[in-house]
């Protein structure tokens, strides 16, 4: 069996009296795609601000391929390759998709010592997730799930080995959640590991093959889509008793 991408132990973050996340374990292989749900104010959040390096834990470990990085900060957790696309993009709207892709790409280029092919490199990502052909648009003139597709090429333009989409779909129509979840699931397919946090439950169940559920800063469950359906505690946490 292969060692875990990630693996959060016993992970706990207070703020002042109030527990945000108390002792959560959670585990993701190379390549898995995991869903992480729960009513709001669960912990989500919380939980993925720890792992990227916005927030720093109180107690627990955090491990990215064997390694502990509860200490290093996020652009350096980024540089060994956690990547956070955000519900609420915020592109340089006076560039063009592939200028906005570049800015990265040459931070990225930099860090490395490379100064070279950041122009293909970026049509490269725009290829992988279908939107080359809108490289030379305006940010400012995208639609919603366009960007969305462009927060996701942002996110990809390190090269990360895992991915956390964070709520990618919110407020979409039906038809664009599926062409988001079309471009998950083909990153995924490309060796990406995924984590989704989703309202969308629809998308979660589609696109995960595992779901952990948070709830007032546990977790209450863990299992396959189906066992995650199934379980009476989930249903507590979102219709209340």
């Amino acid at each position: 069996m292969s060692a875990p991408v990630l693996q959060v132990t016993d992970l706990t973050k207070t703020f002042g009296g109030f527990v945000a996340l108390n002792q959560v374990n959670l585990h993701l292989g190379p390549g898995e795609r995991l869903g992480l749900i729960g009513p709001n104010g669960s912990g989500k959040t919380t939980m993925i601000n720890c792992i990227t390096g916005a927030l720093n834990n109180d107690a627990g470990s955090i491990l990215y391929e064997g390694q502990e990085i509860k200490a290093l900060p996020a652009y350096k957790r980024a540089r060994l390759g956690i990547a956070r696309s955000f519900q609420i993009p915020k592109p340089f709207k006076s560039m063009t998709v592939l200028e906005n892709l570049c800015v990265p790409l040459d931070f990225a280029a930099r860090d490395r010592g490379e100064h070279h092919h950041i122009h293909d490199q970026a049509m490269e990502v725009l290829q992988m997730i279908g939107f080359a052909d809108r490289a030379h648009e305006l940010s400012a003139d995208l639609t919603q799930v366009g960007l969305r597709k462009l927060e996701l090429a942002r996110a990809l333009a390190a090269k990360p080995k895992l991915l956390i989409s964070d709520e990618a779909m919110a407020g979409l129509s039906s038809s664009e959640v599926d062409e988001i979840l079309e471009i998950l699931m083909t990153l995924n397919e490309h060796g990406l590991a995924v984590i989704m946090i989703e309202h969308i439950m629809r998308a979660v169940m589609r696109f995960s093959q595992r779901i952990v559920v948070l709830d007032a800063g546990q977790k209450i469950a863990e299992g396959t889509p189906d066992e995650v359906v199934q379980n009476p505690d989930v249903e507590r946490a979102y219709l209340g008793e």
